[in-house]
């Protein structure tokens, strides 16, 4: 319902949507080239806000039980499992955050990680090995999330003996990492090791006339707070450097060079 409130208010400003899917741009050229399904578009400025992708297990169960048991996000769904138990898969920082803030809600965390030892922060490491909510599942692997209508439990192998057995859980979060999606710029912008773009305090990317926002340049929070202050930054950014391609003056906004 907010999303299609921000809609309406952009529409009744003059923004057009077109609902696409966008498989390439050309920024070697001016104006620059976005290729969509649907046809080719030309512009003189962009604003890059694709988002980032959980990174999935890849596990028979998982699609099936999204929403219903599986979830990417503690700080979203974590409510809803008040007095319930469940695991959180993943080693690292944010694996370990989310566990951690999850026993706010949940009677048992278990931490499920292919490791023998933990990749997070060493303070977040001896937070989570005090609480007295979370137990640590090592050298393990989910094969398969099992249940019947919601999740009930997950298949589990021990990656060093091969042992599997059933554990019985209420609720799944993944926290194996997130994937910008970014792909469609063909590396066309300075991008980090992980794929994220590269933005500077005005969300500028390495490109004159692209800007970035949102979870595709933030690796950080990727919260809907943190995506819409970047893009309220890249949009003023944007008029203001068209306005001066045209010889025009934005009031209030800074020289974009």
């Amino acid at each position: 319902e907010l999303a299609q409130l921000m809609q309406q208010q952009a529409e009744r400003f003059g923004a057009r949507l077109e609902v696409d899917i966008v498989t390439s741009v050309d920024l070697s050229t001016r104006p620059f080239k976005v290729v969509t399904y649907g046809g080719e578009y030309e512009t003189q400025a962009i604003i890059i806000a694709s988002g980032a992708s959980p990174r999935k297990l890849g596990v028979p169960g998982e699609k099936e039980f999204a929403g219903r048991g599986v979830s990417y996000c503690a700080t979203c769904d974590g409510f809803f499992y008040m007095g319930k138990e469940i695991v959180m898969i993943g080693g690292g920082d944010a694996a370990v955050k989310e566990a951690i803030f999850l026993t706010r809600f949940a009677k048992k965390v278990t931490v499920i990680h292919r490791r023998d030892q933990l990749r997070a922060e060493k303070i977040l490491q001896e937070q989570a090995f005090a609480h007295e909510k979370i137990e640590f599942l090592w050298d393990t692997i989910v094969t398969e999330i099992l249940g019947d209508g919601s999740v009930t439990g997950v298949r589990v192998r021990n990656v060093k003996t091969g042992e599997e057995q059933l554990l019985s859980t209420q609720g799944v979060f993944v926290a194996v990492g997130y994937a910008p999606n970014t792909d469609f710029l063909g590396g066309q912008v300075e991008l980090t090791e992980s794929g994220f773009i590269v933005v500077d305090m005005d969300q500028r990317t390495s490109v004159e006339g692209v800007w970035a926002a949102g979870d595709v340049s933030d690796w950080t929070y990727r919260q809907v707070a943190t995506s819409v202050g970047s893009g309220a930054r890249a949009a003023m950014q944007a008029e203001d450097y068209i306005m001066q391609l045209e010889h025009r003056a934005y009031p209030g906004a800074t020289n974009v060079g």
